[in-house]
Order: C-alpha cells, then sequence, then structure tokens
C-alpha cells in the first residue's frame, strides 16, 4: 500500500488521521466514522479495516495506560461476556443472512437517541446494571456486523459513570478488547503477513499518537456536560452515517 502514495497523499492521511484520533482521545471511539471515508480515497477498501484495528488498538492501549485505574472493572466485567455472545451471533446473521435490512432500524435508533439526548428536555439517564444485558448484547452483534458498536456501548456508560475521564477510559477499554479480538482473526486468517500494513501502520503511529494525546488534554479540560455533548454529537453523527449508507 504504501509504496503507491506520494508524500503529499501521506501527509493528507495523517492530519485526517491525526483529528480521527482526537475524537477517540476524547470520547474513546470513532475513529472509523472520520478516519474510512478518508482511506478509501488512498488505499483498498477492504484494507482499511485490518489497517485501523491496528492503530486502535494501540490508540486505546495509549488512551488506558496512564488513566488504566481509572476503568470501571465493574462494568467492563458485565459488559464483555456480553459482547463476546453478541459478536458470535453477529457473525452468524452476517454469514447466514443479509444483515443490511438490520442496519436501518439501528441507525433511526442512534439518530432519536442523540436527539433526544441533545434536545435538554431531560437529565442524563441514570440506566441499572440491568441494562448492561442489551446494550452489551448488542453492541457486540452489531460490532460484528458493521464494525459500529462503539456507539452503543457510549450510551450505555455515559447513563452509568458519573465520571467523564472513567467513561473515556472504560470506553477504551472494551474498543481495545474488541478490535484486539479482530486483530487476532486477520492475523490467523493471514491477512498480516503482507508486510504492507505494518509498514503503513508505523508510518501512520505518530499521527495516531499526537491525536490521542491532544484528545486527553480536551477532556480534562472540559466539563462532564461538554463532554456528554461532543459524546452525543458523534453518535448523532454515527446514526447519519449509518442511515446514509443503507441508501449506498
Amino acid at each position: 500500500m504504501l509504496e503507491h502514495l506520494q508524500i503529499v497523499d501521506l501527509v493528507i492521511i495523517g492530519i485526517g488521521l491525526t483529528f480521527a484520533y482526537i475524537i477517540f482521545g476524547i470520547t474513546g471511539f470513532g475513529t472509523a466514522l472520520i478516519a474510512s471515508p478518508l482511506l478509501a480515497f488512498f488505499i483498498p477498501v477492504d484494507k482499511i479495516v485490518p489497517l485501523l484495528a491496528l492503530l486502535d488498538c494501540s490508540a486505546a492501549i495509549a488512551n488506558v495506560a496512564r488513566d488504566r485505574k481509572q476503568a470501571n472493572m465493574g462494568e467492563i466485567k458485565r459488559l464483555v461476556p456480553l459482547m463476546i455472545l453478541g459478536s458470535l451471533l453477529g457473525a452468524g446473521i452476517l454469514l447466514y443472512t443479509n444483515p443490511d435490512k438490520l442496519l436501518i432500524y439501528l441507525a433511526i435508533f442512534v439518530i432519536l437517541y442523540a436527539l433526544y439526548s441533545l434536545s435538554g428536555f431531560k437529565p442524563v439517564a441514570e440506566y441499572s446494571a440491568k441494562a448492561s444485558v442489551p446494550f452489551g448484547f448488542i453492541g457486540g452483534i452489531f460490532s460484528a456486523l458493521f464494525g459500529s458498536g462503539g456507539f452503543i456501548y457510549a450510551i450505555y456508560l455515559s447513563g452509568r459513570i458519573p465520571d467523564k475521564n472513567g467513561i473515556r477510559v472504560t470506553q477504551s477499554t472494551l474498543i481495545g478488547l474488541s478490535t484486539f479480538t479482530r486483530i487476532v482473526i486477520f492475523f490467523i486468517a493471514g491477512v498480516y503477513t503482507d508486510w504492507s500494513f505494518l509498514s503503513m501502520a508505523l508510518v501512520l503511529f505518530p499521527a495516531m499518537i499526537i491525536g490521542v494525546f491532544i484528545g486527553r488534554r480536551i477532556t480534562l479540560a472540559l466539563s462532564r456536560e461538554s463532554f456528554l455533548k461532543i459524546i452525543n454529537i458523534i453518535i448523532l453523527i454515527s446514526g447519519l452515517a449509518l442511515l446514509s449508507r443503507t441508501f449506498l
């Protein structure tokens, strides 16, 4: 991949990825929403997910490393088994049915939720621990189907964890576990035997690190209300992106 790109191309990709990972540094998710459309102009579409898996896993580690003690392990222990079960079901749906019909329902739900949260008509909802069952399971399903489960976990965590940094670190931990699973699958499938993936990831690694660092600094300066507003804006954009995908 790298040998087919010009210096100008790499600069454009680097700037775009820096912005994408600023969003990741703030929210703990959302990279693919920004990075995938940009990368599609420069590299084959089937190479984007494996490449972002390497960078996202590294970003999650960078996001969690300094603040790992603020991760809510109780929520992680609730969500991860459900995420795995949902991922298995999602993989089955992907292999044996047409999942595109489900995408529009998810998109509509996400858009309505984000608009409701941004409207100011209510305070932030507080979910019970039992809410981890639908959110964890459905998040796993749609992560496997569309690679778009991060905002579902964000909806749940923002209604469970009072501290904005706790939300960010817990979200990053979940994304790290999810992307690590994808890396293992791609590795077993032999995708990473192509050294172009590793060389491309290494070249783009500084953009990821800079973005995560800036995003973390922004988060520390935000109030919880501003942080949740950013989360809901990203969720809204995610829903609109999913909805547009159903018509492409």
